[in-house]
């Protein structure tokens, strides 16, 4: 293993091993700080972040509004109260050591105000920013406002190169570095482009040296660029360090720090991620953000996938292809579907599968009455979680929808994740992880059921274990 020497990360010399950001009440200001307090930079997460009431006890996120953007209005409130909190602990914790850097994803809803009103409440506390999920072209602009450094998310060298010619190159003094999220590794959403095989992994080696030429091409700063996804042992990763065609790299750990003692997740979380199997991680396209995504299979999946095939095509008129006639609905309403799709929707309803769903792609799927209205309920209930959602047709634009129908074969991404977190149902939520995290079986630093602390983790990540 080679030396691990410290880089220039947001204004000071730190180790080069940074915590990932991850989502709603995952990466907290406890966990951040600790990382940040071992020497690293910590990142705590400021999607629906948990604040907490006087007596430091959880606000559950209920909302009380009558309408989306009523809703959508605490929901913004929410978001900004709660990164606020976290930031004040990361740098309680952190005790003036290492960095602390916030996440917030670019296509969550209210992005710009809740990023703005963070940073606002909680200045001088926070040293980065990173940012993903989406194309953050004002992230820039936004962190020479506040003057912290910015790291954009990225999967692609041309990726870097549009942000770079739209908005950074205007505030390049600012990029602190460029996060390259390998998308067939990475937990939680990931950035495939339609022109990438979800089922052929490619090396992530070449994918990153092309990322700094295209850096050092544009005449961008030579900033660390973080490695991110599928990232375990550093002795695996020797050949990336101190390499000249790389440049300065950071390695970035999203997966590995979910088993820590700060780490809020649930004891029933903590436990299932000692107890996976290779292959256990599905990278899967159900995500109401229309990203691909990484997540535990477990019986939330399972029923997305059934789902999905208790599908056929339907038309309002008959034609050459649907010639068979279908009732549909409480009232009857009749549909036309191909001859051999009739037999299946007979058995999907012998098995009580009986409540047809229309989807915007002009198919049904076939569910239980029980799903349905949990369904119909959730869109109902939709409070403007994303910046568009496929699931319950929400857009922050002025129409308040994307114009297309709801997807029932998506799922309220806003409210399984605060289950999860919170609630510690980890079969019939959905539950992000990298494609490593298989891995925590056969660690031996975790052996025995250990759950080590923050510190302990950062000083075995650094010995290249």
């Amino acid at each position: 293993m080679k030396p691990l020497n410290s880089l220039f990360i947001s204004g000071r010399d730190v180790l080069p091993v940074v915590e990932g950001g991850k989502g709603v009440a995952v990466s907290t200001g406890l966990s951040a700080g600790a990382w940040a307090a071992a020497g690293g930079v910590g990142t705590f997460s400021a999607v629906n972040a948990d604040s907490y009431d006087e007596t430091g006890n959880i606000i559950r996120q209920i909302y009380k509004g009558k309408t989306r953007r009523e809703r959508h209005e605490e929901l913004v409130a929410y978001g900004i109260r709660g990164g606020i909190a976290q930031a004040r602990i990361a740098h309680d914790v952190a005790g003036g050591n290492g960095r602390v850097h916030m996440n917030v994803l670019w296509e969550m809803g209210g992005a710009e105000r809740v990023l703005q009103g963070v940073m606002e409440g909680a200045k001088g506390l926070i040293h980065g920013i990173t940012c993903g999920a989406g194309m953050p072209y004002r992230l820039a602009e936004i962190a020479d406002r506040f003057r912290v450094h910015y790291y954009p998310i990225v999967s692609s060298a041309r990726a870097f190169s549009a942000l770079w010619r739209r908005s950074y190159r205007k505030y390049s003094q600012w990029l602190g570095g460029v996060v390259y999220e390998d998308p067939w590794l990475a937990g939680g959403h990931n950035g495939l482009s339609n022109s990438e095989d979800p089922r052929k992994p490619e090396d992530p080696y070449p994918r990153v040296a092309a990322l700094r030429k295209s850096m050092r091409e544009a005449g961008s700063p030579e900033v660390p660029i973080f490695m991110a996804g599928g990232v375990w042992y550093l002795r695996e990763w020797a050949e990336w360090i101190d390499n000249p065609e790389l440049g300065p790299i950071a390695f970035q750990f999203g997966t590995r720090p979910l088993l820590t003692k700060e780490s809020p997740i649930p004891e029933t979380w903590k436990q299932r991620l000692l107890r996976l199997a290779k292959g256990d991680v599905l990278l899967h396209r159900f995500s109401p953000t229309g990203f691909y995504s990484s997540a535990i299979r477990n019986d939330f999946l399972c029923e997305l996938e059934a789902r999905s095939e208790r599908q056929v095509p339907y038309a309002s008129e008959p034609d050459e292809t649907h010639d068979a006639a279908l009732a549909v609905g409480a009232r009857g309403r009749q549909v036309y579907v191909p001859q051999d799709a009739l037999e299946k929707v007979r058995g999907w309803m012998a098995e009580g599968y009986t409540e047809a769903l229309r989807t915007p792609d002009n198919t049904l799927i076939y569910v239980t009455p029980d799903e349905s209205r949990v369904i119909l309920r959730d869109q109902v209930d939709c409070m403007g979680c994303l910046s568009a959602c496929a699931f319950s047709n929400w857009s922050q634009n002025e129409g308040g929808s994307t114009g297309r129908r709801a997807d029932p074969r998506s799922f309220c991404i806003q409210k399984t994740l605060q289950s999860v977190a919170h609630d510690g149902d980890i079969e019939n939520n959905l539950m992000f992880a990298g494609h490593n995290a298989y891995r925590f079986a056969s660690d031996p630093f975790f052996a025995n059921g250990r759950v080590p602390s923050v510190r302990e983790l950062v000083q075995r990540i650094v010995t290249g274990d």
